[in-house]
């Protein structure tokens, strides 16, 4: 690949989450769906597709699992595959470099986790200077609790992501607007 100005990141979409105690199986089949949609309408576009693994030393996450494969039913062929030991995709895994030699300006960011793998890259492509789309519908997070009790729905952390990533590291965009091109430039 050379000249693709975008490409899509499809961040720790697998199957390593199904073995955690917080997944819900209720959850994936909208995350999958649109997941999908992402992917197929990027590859009919000629946006190349990048897949990027969380690993870890030992459980669900190391290698030797066997754990550490796409998350199914997703269909993915990725144009490259980046393996990670931070929440940031851009941290060790020599996608910052890949994304220089390819003249990459924009990065369209889906995955797992909303609020964590798929929220921190994002912020750390923006200071990077990539323009940013953060399609939250085509991210996976579960509910959480916070230090004074209170659950969080996966919507509600959905939520915060984007208000927090909006116009300042990110156009929050749906399968569709990502697919259609870049929007406004974000202002500073």
């Amino acid at each position: 690949m050379s000249g693709h100005e975008t490409i899509l990141l499809v961040i720790d979409a697998q199957e390593s989450f199904r073995q955690r105690d917080y997944w819900d199986e209720g959850l994936a089949p909208a995350y999958i769906e649109r997941q999908q949609a992402l992917i197929d309408g990027a590859e009919a576009r000629g946006i190349p597709v990048i897949q990027i693994f969380h690993v870890d030393g030992n459980g669900p996450f190391s290698e030797s699992s066997g754990f550490v494969r796409t998350l199914a039913p997703l269909r993915i062929a990725p144009e490259a595959i980046f393996r990670k030991n931070r929440h940031s995709a851009l941290v060790g895994s020599g996608l910052d470099v890949w994304l220089t030699r390819n003249g990459v300006r924009r990065i369209i960011v889906s995955g797992i986790r909303t609020e964590q793998c798929c929220e921190t890259t994002t912020r750390h492509a923006s200071d990077l200077g990539y323009q940013v789309d953060y399609v939250g519908e085509a991210t996976l997070t579960f509910p959480m609790t916070d230090v004074s009790g209170r659950t969080w729905s996966a919507g509600e952390i959905r939520g915060r992501t984007e208000l927090v990533l909006s116009g300042r590291f990110a156009r929050i965009a749906t399968v569709e607007q990502a697919l259609a091109g870049s929007g406004e430039q974000l202002a500073a």
